[in-house]
């Protein structure tokens, strides 16, 4: 099939390579030349185009639009591409949109008979060995008719052992990729996907961190009014090798994952991990998430907290910080710790 890729970054750029893999035709586009020219040389694209208009002249009808670019810009990208599209094309929004957005521009799309399909595609930096996979949602008909590329894209059910009862020509769902309702419905499963994501990254954090703190009965801590002292500091003298305990949890571990993996690989390349700040930042789907959760009236207590330590990791906890700071001073005359 022939697509145009807009947005080649290094996820988009992955993606089209190992579409390019398997006989597909991609077009990409970028806003700076530069980038696109770079990606005809490392032969991620097909061939570049120098503007939307470009990129839509050089597909064959029905078009088909991929658009990789961040939730923010997706409004602008497809009111300056619709109007060189054709009734019949296609604009598939494979980054992370908020799903009623996607229900707002099908929408919209319908008068002038362009169809829209929302695609959440996890994978990342890593996609292109392992494959991507896809929460579709959309018209039947037009999901079908971009199966080729949802397929090539999606990892295989050959990257994980089939579920005990499930027999037969595996489904989509098995290799990867699951058209899961009409529009919208792709990206809500994504974005419950992140919540949950942001909830497992959460727990592996905290864990770890009363791992790495499991030597503190070894420190005299301070005496003063203002510190709690370690209770039973005889039981906290173990210095633990955090690089090893993850490595170990990879292994028959029932917490084994695909980002415990990478973590182990970050603590042994980095075991003190001295190149990040612990900013952590969230792009909306958490928000997002915790939003459904409310309006359904479902509680989801671990990732509201994770999603409310990424606000914390970021200091936006400081000026309720200082609130409680001063009132401990007011009712009580305490003065501030310095920072160590």
């Amino acid at each position: 099939m022939e697509i145009a890729m807009i947005g080649i970054g290094r996820m988009g750029a992955n993606m089209s390579k190992r579409l390019l893999r398997k006989g597909h035709k991609v077009v990409g586009y970028a806003r700076t030349a530069s980038t696109v020219q770079n990606r005809v040389e490392d032969g991620s694209i097909s061939s570049g185009a120098t503007s939307l208009t470009d990129a839509v002249g050089q597909l064959s009808t029905p078009r088909v639009v991929f658009l990789m670019v961040p939730a923010a810009s997706v409004d602008e990208t497809i009111a300056q591409i619709v109007p060189h599209l054709s009734a019949g094309d296609i604009i598939v929004d494979a980054g992370n949109s908020h799903y009623q957005d996607d229900i707002r521009r099908a929408n919209e799309l319908k008068s002038k008979e362009i169809h829209y399909v929302d695609s959440g595609t996890s994978g990342g930096v890593w996609g292109l060995d392992r494959g991507y996979c896809q929460m579709i949602g959309g018209e039947d008909e037009i999901v079908k008719y971009l199966d080729p590329i949802f397929k090539t894209l999606a990892p295989g059910v050959e990257t994980a052992e089939r579920t005990p009862g499930r027999e037969g020509e595996p489904t989509p769902a098995e290799q990867g990729y699951l058209h899961c309702g009409p529009h919208g419905a792709g990206h809500f499963v994504k974005m419950v996907h992140n919540g949950i994501e942001y909830g497992i990254m959460a727990a592996y954090g905290e864990g770890l961190n009363i791992l790495k703190h499991a030597n503190i009965g070894k420190h005299q801590s301070e005496i003063d009014a203002e510190t709690a002292p370690v209770q039973n500091p005889e039981y906290y003298q173990y210095d633990m090798d955090i690089k090893d305990i993850t490595e170990v949890w990879r292994r028959g571990s029932v917490v084994a994952s695909w980002l415990l993996d990478l973590t182990a690989i970050s603590f042994l390349s980095s075991p003190d991990l001295a190149d990040f700040s612990g900013r952590v930042s969230d792009s909306g789907e958490g928000r997002w998430t915790i939003k459904a959760s409310i309006d359904e009236g479902v509680p989801a207590h671990v990732l509201s907290a994770a999603l409310y330590d990424r606000f914390e990791s970021r200091n936006e906890a400081e000026f309720s910080n200082k609130v409680q700071s001063a009132m401990r001073y007011q009712f009580g005359g305490h003065f501030e710790k310095p920072a160590k």
